[in-house]
């Protein structure tokens, strides 16, 4: 029976930002992203299992998620991915093995087309960073509240403008956005508006894409986009799984990452 590996976890300091984290395990590097609005305890349970086969785990929280500081301004997601090479950088890891989970995924994205020369291979589960499909009705929507919004502020009715302003997000923002205030609101707007499938089309190093078929947050559809657009890539979809479809089958999740990464 494999011993569980011993959690380490403390807290650096990134170009100025603490960054709480998790390491454990000896071996081969592995990097662990989590999603957005969360933190690293959602990472831990794969985090132990890979530890078990000779892998050394880096669980980083990302600025403003779980116990880390928040950015300073408004980040994109090109601002994380330099943030994820400085974690890089000060753990003396000249190149890695990556798993992203959703917003994770994105970073991913970014870092394998971008510093691909950092990441030896790439595993991705249930990605952002695919556009959704916008519906008709809801491009209908955005577009009269944007009207009506700029010209309750055009004509001085700030007051206004902020009531209807909430009263829509409040009405058709997304739980992520609700969930998120100040300069992490500003940031969430910026990183899910960016579109990375022309950096998608750029990954040259192996990239493993694993997804839930029941996936209702990035659908099946943009995980087979991606599989179709990544030159050197795989996809492997877990049946009856969710959004968190590598916790969701956690022991074939483990065992797919083994046999990839080795």
């Amino acid at each position: 029976m494999t011993t569980a590996a011993r959690v380490r976890e403390d807290t650096i300091s990134l170009g100025g930002i603490a960054i709480h984290q998790a390491v454990l395990g000896e071996g081969e590097p592995v990097v662990l992203l989590h999603g957005w609005g969360a933190n690293l305890g959602l990472m831990i349970p794969l985090a132990e299992r890979l530890a078990g086969l000779r892998f050394c785990c880096y669980v980083p929280e990302m600025p403003g998620h779980g116990q880390s500081g928040l950015p300073p301004t408004a980040w994109s997601v090109h601002d994380y991915a330099r943030l994820v090479v400085q974690y890089l950088d000060h753990h003396e890891l000249d190149s890695v093995l990556l798993f992203g989970h959703s917003f994770g995924g994105r970073l991913g994205l970014v870092l394998g087309a971008e510093y691909g020369d950092r990441v030896r291979k790439l595993a991705l589960a249930d990605s952002a960073g695919v556009r959704p499909r916008p519906s008709r009705v809801g491009q209908l929507r955005l577009k009269s509240y944007r009207a009506a919004l700029n010209t309750l502020k055009g004509i001085g009715l700030s007051s206004q403008a902020e009531r209807l302003r909430t009263w829509y997000t409040n009405r058709y923002g997304s739980a992520d956005y609700k969930a998120a205030s100040g300069v992490m609101r500003e940031t969430f707007v910026k990183v899910v508006n960016e579109d990375l499938l022309p950096l998608a089309a750029r990954i040259q190093v192996p990239t493993l894409l694993l997804w839930g078929d029941q996936d209702s947050a990035t659908p099946l559809w943009q995980g087979q986009l991606l599989e179709k657009t990544i030159p050197d890539a795989g996809l492997v979809v877990w049946a009856g799984a969710g959004h968190y479809s590598y916790l969701d089958r956690l022991a074939d999740t483990t065992q797919v990452l083994n046999h990839f990464f080795k």
